[in-house]
C-alpha cells in the first residue's frame, strides 16, 4: 500500500496540498478566554490574530494522544505504513507524545510499519518537509526511502524571519538568547532563524523593508542552490509576504513558491506582522 504523510497543524500546509496529496493533520490546542479550542476545526489563525488586536493572549498546548490514536490506529488495523512528521521537539511535546502513540499501537499490531520524525521546523519549513514525503508517496516511494530523505532534508530546512514584536516570543518561551536583540528604539526589527529547532536571533535592522531584504541576503548565503520549492508565511501581512517573493523570485531565480498564513499554534506566540522564508541549505540548519 501506498505510504500515509500524516504531520500536525503546526506544519501550516495549504488545505488544497493536505486535501490533494492525502495528507492527515493531528490538530494541537489552542487555550483563549478560558477555553479550549482544536485548531483548524474549531478555531484558526484568522481568530488568532483578530484575539491578538484585541489584546488578548492565547496560548497553545500540544495534541493530544487521543487525537493521535485517532488518526493513527485505523492505519494499523489496515497495516497501511505511515510517516509522521511532527512539530519541531524544541518547540512543543507533540512530537512525543505522537512516539508514544505509535509506540503502543506498533506493539498491539505488529505487522504495522510506522516512522515517527522530527522536523526540528514549524510552520512551512515543516510543511515543505511534508510536502516532499508526499509527493514521494504518491510516486510510490516505500516508507523506508521516504524516512531517508525526510530525515537527512529536516537537519538542512532554513527558517530566516522577521517579526513585528518580540513580546509574543519571550511569553511564550519560544526564544534563546533574546537579550542579544531586543531593541527599545523605534521600528526596530530582529532577524532571526532557527538552529537545532530553536529559534535564535541573527542580528536586528531598522525598519522591515531592510529586515526583509536582509532575508534575502541571508539565503542567497545559506541556499543550496539546486531547484526546490521556496515557502513564505505571514503572520496576517500578506502584502510582507508578496514583497518577499518578488525579491526572491527577482533575485534568486526560484519560481515555485508555497505561501500561506502562520497558522494558530505560532500565530499564538510570533504575534501580528511576522514574515518567513523557508528553504533547504547545503549546511546544517542556523550555520551559514
Amino acid at each position: 500500500m501506498r505510504v500515509k504523510i500524516i504531520t500536525d497543524s503546526g506544519s501550516d500546509l495549504l488545505q488544497e496540498i493536505l486535501e490533494g496529496y492525502g495528507i492527515d493533520v493531528v490538530p494541537l490546542l489552542v487555550l483563549l478566554d478560558g477555553r479550549e479550542y482544536v485548531d483548524g476545526r474549531d478555531i484558526d489563525a484568522k481568530d488568532v490574530y483578530n484575539a491578538l488586536r484585541e489584546g488578548k493572549m492565547p496560548k497553545t498546548n500540544q495534541a493530544t494522544a487521543e487525537a493521535f490514536q485517532q488518526i493513527l490506529e485505523p492505519y494499523a488495523k489496515s497495516e497501511q505504513p505511515c510517516l509522521y512528521i511532527g512539530f519541531s521537539s524544541a518547540m512543543s511535546g507533540t512530537f512525543q507524545a505522537g512516539k508514544l502513540v505509535a509506540a503502543q499501537l506498533t506493539e498491539a499490531y505488529p505487522s504495522w510499519e510506522c516512522q515517527m520524525i522530527d522536523s526540528l521546523s514549524g510552520s512551512l519549513g515543516q510543511g515543505l518537509l511534508v510536502l516532499r514525503a508526499a509527493r514521494m508517496a504518491e510516486q510510490g516511494a516505500s516508507l523506508a526511502d521516504i524516512a531517508q530523505v525526510v530525515s537527512a532534508k529536516a537537519g538542512h530546512m532554513e527558517h530566516i524571519f522577521t517579526v513585528d514584536d518580540l513580546n509574543h516570543l519571550h511569553r511564550g518561551g519560544r526564544l534563546s538568547k533574546a537579550g542579544a536583540v531586543v531593541g527599545s528604539m523605534l521600528r526596530i526589527k530582529p532577524v532571526l532563524h532557527i538552529r537545532d529547532g530553536i529559534i535564535e536571533p541573527i542580528e536586528k535592522k531598522r525598519g522591515k523593508n531592510k529586515a526583509i531584504k536582509r532575508l534575502v541576503e541571508i539565503m542567497e548565503q545559506r541556499c543550496s542552490g539546486e531547484d526546490q520549492v521556496v515557502a513564505i508565511s505571514h503572520a496576517d501581512d500578506p502584502e510582507a509576504a508578496e514583497t518577499l517573493r518578488q525579491l526572491v523570485e527577482q533575485q534568486l531565480g526560484f519560481k515555485e513558491f508555497v505561501i500561506n498564513i502562520v497558522g494558530s499554534v505560532l500565530g499564538c506566540h510570533i504575534g501580528l506582522g511576522g514574515v518567513a522564508v523557508f528553504f533547504e541549505s547545503n549546511t546544517p540548519q542556523g550555520q551559514a
